[in-house]
């Protein structure tokens, strides 16, 4: 079989928190897959660099602010936001703590981003697709802490798990509209947000329950990504594909 079965030549793909991490690095990955990019975060000045990154390689970069955890700040994002394809909803944050711990700050601020994003974002999509009457894909980036579940992370677990569900909640309702959404579930793979912790002696005994012995790279994600984004997955919805060097598959 052709690879080109992978590619998104003629799409637009919109990628929330793409000014860093696993996000600037999938506007890379798919731009290099033939794509547009619309590329989103809060703060719009960051989003230059991945910019630059798509536009290297010859393909379209809109940049826009939005907050996901802020429905206004959505809303308005949209009213700029052109045509697009594919949603991938990336955009992310962590609080480390036990339950009894953590302060409604901190829980306030994973469940609006980690999962009331999500809905924002998708339904502000969903919305479009539906009255253009024209198809949709969307893939949400979960976590494999949303397949099982770790120390001291309950707000995000939480909110992951959530977003498992709002993917096959989403692609059942829409399956009729020819509007897909499956969720990629990582693993550990470093990023500003864990950069700290994984090089830590913590970070290191954990890597060590990791079948695989190490972290992910970037890189070993693009395959799955490319996979749900394109073509080659069109019968494939409200699947949640674990990345993750069989991390999950251990033994209880």
């Amino acid at each position: 079989m052709s690879t080109d079965i992978f590619r998104l030549d003629g799409k637009r793909v919109l990628v929330t928190g793409a000014s860093s991490g696993l996000g600037a690095h999938f506007a890379r990955t798919l731009a290099g897959a033939g794509a547009d990019l619309v590329l989103a975060a809060r703060r719009p000045d960051k989003l230059e660099e991945t910019a630059r990154a798509v536009r290297e390689l010859g393909r379209e970069a809109t940049t826009v602010a939005m907050d996901v955890g802020d429905y206004e700040s959505v809303e308005s994002a949209f009213l700029k936001i052109p045509e697009f394809d594919v949603l991938i909803n990336n955009a992310g944050v962590n609080r480390v703590g036990q339950t009894h711990e953590l302060g409604k700050p901190d829980w306030d601020a994973v469940i609006d981003t980690n999962l009331n994003g999500v809905w924002h974002v998708t339904r502000f999509a969903l919305n479009r697709w539906l009255n253009a009457e024209q198809p949709g894909n969307i893939i949400n980036v979960a976590s494999i802490l949303g397949l099982r579940v770790s120390n001291q992370l309950p707000a995000y677990s939480a909110s992951k798990a959530a977003v498992v569900q709002l993917t096959q909640s989403v692609a059942l309702d829409y399956a009729r509209h020819n509007i897909r959404c499956n969720a990629i579930c990582p693993g550990y793979f470093e990023t500003d947000m864990n950069r700290e912790f994984m090089h830590s002696e913590a970070g290191q005994r954990l890597l060590k329950r990791v079948p695989y012995r190490r972290m992910g790279n970037q890189p070993e994600l693009d395959g799955p990504l490319l996979l749900l984004a394109s073509e080659a997955s069109s019968y494939m919805s409200g699947v949640a594909m674990p990345v993750d060097g069989a991390h999950a598959c251990n033994p209880l």
